[in-house]
């Protein structure tokens, strides 16, 4: 398929081969999409031209926005280098996105070619990008699929026959559960954590507006405000809905704290409004 210019239905310069047509049926073309929005944040081309139009909104809200794209990328990297110094080389990850330059398996198969990582998304331009950059890796899928179907999405064959139940895995909720508004939310997370085996751990980042700094509350405010009318709106949470939403489960140090400031903290560097945990399965 031909790659298509702003006015068209395929982002310009991402990849789009013959077998992925059939997604482009699932495609919302009149909505901003949370995923091709955190792609063009980080500077990727996998976006439509209403997705930027969002982004701009989303800036002129919060100026910052890019910034918190960044660090919860940054975040990411150091939770899955975190996972493999203490031997936890399986990754289950929902609402992954557009795969961007160190993605999970980079980083994870850069530490031991024995590491498996299983995406989930829903969104069909994630879904077929994702697919092109994992071409050629044995231990690496990508599945489309609803992540708050949980018997769906591990039985899907992707997560089914890769991710390996009796070792323990990492369950990774980066920058998702804020776009996701079901009261059912955490039943649904504990299904997950449910069906992985003990020593596993749950790795999220969200935003929330529960800051004792009352600028930076507004400031994540701002950002609900500028995703207001897309597809994925935000949903900001407490600290301990948030919590909530890791099961209770007890927290590594430092516990919950600013994406910046996990695992220690980052002296000088402005705080995103969105709180970074990992949470250990007993």
């Amino acid at each position: 398929m031909t790659a298509r210019s702003d006015e068209g239905d395929v982002p310009t310069g991402a990849p789009w081969p013959e077998h992925e047509r059939a997604l482009e049926a699932g495609i919302d073309f009149d909505r901003a999409n949370a995923a091709r929005i955190y792609d063009y944040l980080l500077g990727g081309a996998c976006n439509f031209a209403v997705d930027r139009e969002q982004a701009a909104k989303i800036l002129t809200q919060n100026p910052d926005m890019g910034y918190v794209c960044r660090a919860n990328r940054d975040f990411l990297r150091r939770a899955v280098e975190w996972c493999l110094a203490r031997g936890i080389t399986q990754f289950l990850d929902l609402g992954s996105g557009v795969p961007t330059v160190g993605n999970i398996h980079e980083v994870a198969l850069s530490h031991g070619a024995d590491a498996r990582v299983a995406y989930v998304d829903f969104e069909p331009v994630a879904v077929a990008h994702a697919r092109e950059m994992i071409e050629g890796f044995e231990h690496v899928s990508v599945t489309r699929a609803d992540m708050r179907h949980p018997e769906a999405v591990l039985d899907a064959p992707g997560v089914r026959d890769l991710i390996d139940t009796s070792r323990p895995a990492a369950l990774l909720t980066v920058a998702v559960l804020h776009f996701v508004p079901d009261p059912e939310l955490p039943s649904i997370l504990a299904r997950y954590r449910e069906a992985l085996a003990p020593g596993s751990v749950h790795v999220m980042t969200h935003g929330s507006a529960d800051h004792d700094d009352p600028e930076l509350a507004a400031s994540t405010r701002a950002i609900q405000d500028g995703y207001r009318g897309s597809a994925t709106e935000v949903v900001l949470r407490s600290r301990p809905q948030i919590h909530e939403l890791l099961g209770g489960h007890d927290l590594v140090p430092p516990g919950m704290v600013d994406i910046v400031d996990w695992p220690e903290p980052t002296p000088g560097a402005r705080p995103t409004g969105g709180y970074a945990a990992i949470a250990t399965l007993p």
